[in-house]
Formats: C-alpha cells, structure tokens, sequence
C-alpha cells in the first residue's frame, strides 16, 4: 500500500482537478446535453492515462534538477520511494490506456494521439530553453476540453478553441507565480521561466492580466454557445478565487504558497464546469 501510495504521489493524481472538469466541459458543449456512458468513460480513462504519462515523464526527464531542490525533497522519486524502472512500468500502462481509450473515440482521435503524446514529451524540456514553458504546459492542458470535443464531435469550433486558451493562459499563469519562488534556484541552474525572464517581481504584474484574459476567454464560450445567466454565476465565482489567490501572496511574501494554495486553483475548473453543465442541461 505504501508503494501505491508513492506512485499515486508521484504522478499526483489530485492533480486531475484542474483538467478533468474541463474535459467534462467539452463533452457537454460537444454533447449539447448529457454526453454517452461510453463517451463519459472512455474520454475519462484517456484523461487518467494521457495526464499521468505526461507527470511519469516530466518526474522522469526533471528529475536530476528536483534532486537540488530543497523545495522537492519529498518528493517520491527524489526520496528513493519510487524507482525509474518502476516509473517507466507505469508509463508503459498509462500509454497504453491512453491509445486503447483513444481508440474507443470518434476515429480522428487515434490519429491525433501523437500530436499529445508530443506536447507531453515536449514540455519538460521548454524550461531549458524558454520562459514560456509555463504555458506549453496550459496548452498541454488545454488538449482536455479541446480533444474531448474532438472525441464526440470529429471536428473543431471556435469556442472550444476558446475554451482551450482560457484553460492554457489560467494554468500557465499560475504555474508562473508557483514558479517564480524559485527564481534563484532556476538563474543557478540555468533554467528559464517568467521569473528568471522579467524578474519575480513583474511576474505577479503580468500574470493579473493573463489571467483577465481567460476570464474573458470563459465569457466569450458562454455568449457564442449562449449559455443562459446561470454558467456566469460560476465565471463570478472563478474571479473572486482569482482576485483571492492574487491577493495572499506577491514575490516578497510565497508564505501562502502551499499546497493548498494550489489545489484552491482547482475551484475554478470545478465551479465553471459545474455552471457549464447546469447551462446546458437547463437550455437542453
């Protein structure tokens, strides 16, 4: 059990609070109702498999830097709790529910899977050579609601790749201000990102904007899909947790920059899913 424990840890699997929702989203959107069984459990699995590969590899490819950093001590495959051979086990079992799944799909999906499988290799390098890797990471994300539409529909629309951008710049933004703590380390290192580019202090500054942008990504979704009052009652929600995890930490105080500071990002994903749903199923 303490094994399972550790692997779980390492690919945080919590973590799936953040795309999961969004990946709902699309299939509503999609589905302009409640989607399929088979739809909701194929593109659910394909999720858990295509999100845990890319943490089995960023793990992997990072984890020569993790090991310098005090901040990652605990992390399982820097303790020693989990084994390369073993992560390389499970990714093997991750990918492969990753293809089956996405063979279950509308039939584009297998075709694509490459392109994904390419944006999750790709991205754990982009820090050694960009500071915009926080965001290769939102467009590895925001594949959830775009390849979810894709699964049901076969095709592609101008919200969902708006809903797309909104997911990319809301995780990027705050994958920057998680990021821009260890600016020291990453200038030491050699590492790039927002901080090491403009310096931890600007990071806040710019990233305030990047996140109104999303927000105002996530309206245009509901006025071009016309979604009924209801779904901004979970924009307005989404803000004020915004305005909030802005508010509690700046680049002299990352006291608040928990792991619960982290996870309170999730509510966005959740509340605007959750209004997205009730939209459509109330328009429906």
């Amino acid at each position: 059990m303490n094994k399972i424990s550790a692997h779980i840890n390492n690919i945080a699997l919590h973590h799936m609070v953040f795309a999961l929702p969004f990946a709902y989203m699309g299939t509503f959107l999609a589905a302009q109702g409640l989607p399929s069984l088979h739809d909701f459990i194929f593109i659910t699995l394909a999720m858990i498999g295509a999100r845990s590969s890319a943490m089995v590899l960023d793990n992997l490819i990072d984890l020569k830097y993790d090991r310098l950093q005090p901040r990652l001590a605990n992390r399982p495959m820097v303790k020693g709790a989990v084994k390369p051979a073993e992560v390389l086990l499970l990714l093997l079992i991750c990918m492969v529910l990753f293809i089956f799944s996405a063979l279950q799909l509308a039939p584009i999906c297998i075709y694509l899977t490459p392109l994904a499988i390419i944006v999750l290799l790709v991205y754990p390098y982009t820090k050694r050579f960009t500071f915009m890797c926080h965001f290769v990471l939102g467009a590895a994300l925001a594949m959830a609601p775009i390849g979810s539409y894709i699964a049901i529909t076969g095709t592609l629309s101008l919200p969902i790749l708006l809903l797309g951008l909104g997911v990319c710049l809301w995780i990027g933004g705050f994958d920057a201000i998680y990021g821009s703590q260890d600016e020291a380390f990453d200038r030491a290192h050699g590492l790039h990102s927002l901080a090491t580019q403009f310096t931890a202090r600007r990071v806040f500054s710019i990233i305030s904007f990047v996140h109104a942008a999303s927000i105002i990504c996530f309206i245009l979704v509901g006025l071009l899909y016309n979604l009924p009052f209801v779904y901004y009652i979970g924009i307005v929600i989404a803000v004020i947790t915004l305005i909030y995890q802005h508010s509690i930490v700046s680049f002299t105080d990352y006291s608040r920059l928990t792991q619960v500071y982290f996870m309170r990002n999730g509510i966005v994903s959740i509340v605007i899913f959750i209004f997205t749903a009730i939209s459509i199923l109330q328009k429906y």
